[in-house]
């Protein structure tokens, strides 16, 4: 499977972006798995039903399966900070890992940019970042694609797959 990280600020456009690109990825017949990362507690069970009554009775896993979907809860004792390589145990099998957050993991990288945040850029410290995909053209030594052209930045990391294939 290859990894590709969407990097970049709170608000910069990394989650709309997601949504764009994995329709068009998978219509290239890509696989595609996303992991997103949060320094938030979020709860997807919801209060009262019987997953989230065995997780309060102590259960330190539950899964919820239905007929087109599986969930995992999983109860951690401590932190679930654990490196980006643990979380990507978990998925089954498929051909692109799109990873939003992490943003310092060692991976490749596109970094998404809001110019009106007026945030720090990533990719001269971070060698790792192969793009920019921004609200505006950016002025940088690296390719730079507008947010609002997704089947330009899906051609892009198709050629990121076939290059790291090429590799093998």
């Amino acid at each position: 499977m290859y990894v590709l990280g969407l990097a970049g600020y709170s608000g910069s456009g990394k989650t709309t972006l997601l949504e764009k690109l994995i329709p068009l990825l998978r219509a290239q017949g890509l696989r595609v798995a996303v992991i997103k990362h949060t320094h938030h507690d979020v709860d997807w069970d919801q209060p009262g039903k019987d997953s989230w009554r065995h997780r309060q009775a102590g259960a330190s896993q539950v899964i919820l399966a239905a007929g087109k979907r599986r969930m995992l809860v999983e109860e951690q004792e401590a932190s679930n900070e654990l490196p980006l390589a643990a979380q990507l145990a978990w998925l089954g099998p498929c051909d692109l890992v799109l990873v939003e957050g992490y943003k310092h993991e060692a991976i490749p990288k596109l970094e998404v940019v809001n110019s009106q945040l007026n945030a720090p850029a990533l990719y001269p410290e971070d060698a790792r970042v192969l793009a920019l995909v921004a609200d505006v053209l950016l002025p940088c030594p690296l390719p730079c694609f507008q947010r609002d052209a997704p089947d330009r930045i899906v051609h892009f990391i198709l050629s990121q797959l076939d290059s790291s294939y090429a590799e093998l």
